[in-house]
């Protein structure tokens, strides 16, 4: 394959970063342009073959700058996944119209020949029907949603299909639902606002941070949690796969590893706290109260508090044929190896891939 211009939006977030660094080292690679509405970050000034565009992808102030380098590939990770409290009208347009927008540059420049969109796992929704014995494929119903991540992921995917269905001559698509990411970067140096980093004690951020890891001295879980996770490595290389490797048409992947998922005890187990068990409905009100006592400060937005309630399973099994996963569920949630374990405190490092 000649080498090529990919274009990557959200850039500056937790998989854009990973994904600009790694596209960085291939030689079949020459230009990143690295799109994102925050500034560039420290990360990113020490990658080469870096373009960087800082703007909205609402806006139409980075198509020019995209276009002039002929990319090959656009592979689309921007999303503000934290709800904005009070502001959804502001969150839909950044995420559906500008991934509209997205699309709509994939399909109208002639070098793109494809196009690589993240979308979520949660958009198959978790609902108290589900069962630990359910594993949803990628040709089963992105079902309504009132939690406005999976609603706006589900409705974006519709906006791409209609899309594809209606171009003469579209690139090829692949569509990554991932389960919950998750690896050294993102529990150590990233510090993203999420589960595992909670229960870690590893959040930072002042009095809400620590009022969580308080509230967090045991895992609240209800008897119907599950997860499945993906190591970040697995992502990033998933999206290089693909990007390196000239898919053809419109295919969608579950963006998870075969094997065995997590219960509850099984997390707390892993993060060394014992699991204090909750109904449903404590845990819907518990969300209610922190979502409109931080005004969205700690995500918990509505809806949301399902997927903390009922299990959420997909099948990997479509991607392993493809490109499986190095690590399984249990090892990603639990090992600090991969690329970024040298980042990590000696103290903190453990395990390895399967």
């Amino acid at each position: 394959m000649q080498s090529i211009a990919v274009v990557i939006t959200g850039a500056a977030g937790y998989v854009g970063e990973m994904l600009c660094a790694q596209a960085a080292t291939r030689s079949d690679i020459h230009t990143i342009v690295a799109i994102d509405k925050e500034p560039m970050t420290d990360f990113l000034r020490q990658v080469p073959k870096l373009k960087y565009v800082q703007a909205n992808l609402a806006d139409d102030s980075w198509q020019a700058a995209a276009a002039a380098a002929s990319p090959a590939v656009v592979v689309h990770t921007a999303w503000q996944i934290r709800s904005l409290y009070g502001e959804a009208a502001k969150q839909w347009r950044w995420n559906t119209t500008g991934s509209d927008k997205v699309f709509a540059f994939a399909f109208g420049t002639p070098s793109v020949k494809t196009l690589i969109h993240f979308s979520t796992a949660a958009s198959y929704s978790a609902q108290y029907t589900n069962t630990f014995d359910q594993f949803f494929v990628e040709t089963d119903e992105q079902r309504p949603d009132d939690y406005r991540y999976a609603l706006e992921k589900r409705i974006a995917e519709e906006h791409l299909q209609a899309v594809y269905r209606a171009a003469a001559t579209p690139p090829a698509v692949v569509v990554l639902r991932p389960a919950a990411i998750t690896g050294p970067r993102g529990r150590y140096i990233k510090l993203r606002f999420g589960l595992q980093s909670a229960l870690a004690g590893n959040l930072r951020g002042g009095l809400l941070a620590r009022l969580v890891t308080i509230l967090t001295a045991f895992m609240p879980a209800t008897s119907g949690f599950a997860r499945q996770f993906v190591h970040e490595d697995d992502v990033v290389d998933t999206v290089v796969h693909f990007a390196t490797t000239a898919p053809q048409g419109y295919e969608v992947y579950n963006l998870t590893p075969t094997g065995p998922f997590l219960r509850a005890t099984e997390m707390a187990a892993a993060v060394g706290k014992r699991v204090l068990w909750l109904p449903p409905v404590l845990v819907r009100l518990v969300f209610f109260l922190f979502w409109h006592g931080t005004r969205g400060r700690i995500p918990t937005a509505p809806g949301s508090w399902r997927f903390y309630a009922y299990p959420l399973l997909l099948c990997g099994d479509k991607l392993a044929a493809v490109r499986p996963c190095r690590y399984d569920s249990v090892t990603a949630f639990t090992t600090t190896a991969g690329r970024y374990q040298t980042l990590v405190p000696e103290s903190a490092r453990q395990g390895s891939a399967r």
